[in-house]
């Protein structure tokens, strides 16, 4: 009975939301989520920000009183998972990433296409894969869109390591310092993930602004 009520609440999983994912999935869910995210189309949806920030909270044990997460797996588990999920959708990009795109119905996933493929163009092989990393659903389609473009395969290893390192573990020990230094941080649990996305998307918003700036730019020199 125990068992079936467990693999219950596993099936009944929210997968737009962190606490829900790490509920039923703990430190496993948190690599299976950034290796989707990054290395799977079908992953772009994923809450890859606000799941590294608040499984960071929970390794304190301050945010949520019935569950708590071991800080050294999670941190492995983080880089593991996006490190793999990166390399492994660099090289789907690089055998089917054109197919793949065409294929898929999402005006969200084929808007994140452009603008990685816009990315790589403005800012050259290394910046652009680093600064993808803290752009949701870009950092989905530029680890394809790198291997269809054909960015060496060096190139794109060493700085989507960078980029990922950085980002998976730089965001959950921010998560991590904050709950260890802010007591009753479970009030604020749900504004501080809602600040996270926010400040993830300003990379993107800023691209969308420069890029409708030069666009007038243009037309009025023309």
């Amino acid at each position: 009975m125990t068992t079936a009520m467990h693999l219950s609440s596993q099936l009944a999983v929210n997968v737009l939301d962190a606490r829900s994912l790490l509920s039923a999935f703990g430190v496993l869910g948190v690599g299976v989520v950034l290796f989707a995210e990054t290395g799977l189309l079908i992953g772009f949806f994923l809450p890859g920000d606000s799941l590294l920030f608040t499984a960071g909270l929970l390794c304190t044990g301050t945010a949520d009183r019935g569950l708590r997460l071991s800080l050294a797996p999670l941190l492995v588990a983080a880089a593991v998972g996006a490190l793999a999920g990166s390399q492994c959708g660099y090289l789907l990009g690089r055998r089917a990433g054109s197919t793949l795109l065409a294929r898929s119905r999402s005006a969200r996933l084929h808007e994140g296409a452009n603008r990685a493929e816009e990315l790589l163009e403005r800012y050259g092989y290394a910046k652009a894969i680093v600064l993808a990393r803290f752009v949701p659903v870009v950092r989905t389609v530029l680890n394809p869109m790198a291997g269809a473009l054909r960015v060496p395969v060096r190139t794109f290893t060493v700085w989507q390591v960078i980029g990922g390192l950085v980002w998976s573990l730089g965001l959950t020990l921010a998560g991590y310092a904050l709950g260890s230094s802010v007591p009753n941080v479970d009030r604020y649990l749900l504004p501080m993930v809602a600040a996270i996305v926010a400040l993830s998307l300003l990379p993107l918003a800023s691209e969308m602004y420069r890029s409708r700036r030069d666009a007038k730019t243009k037309e009025a020199c023309g």
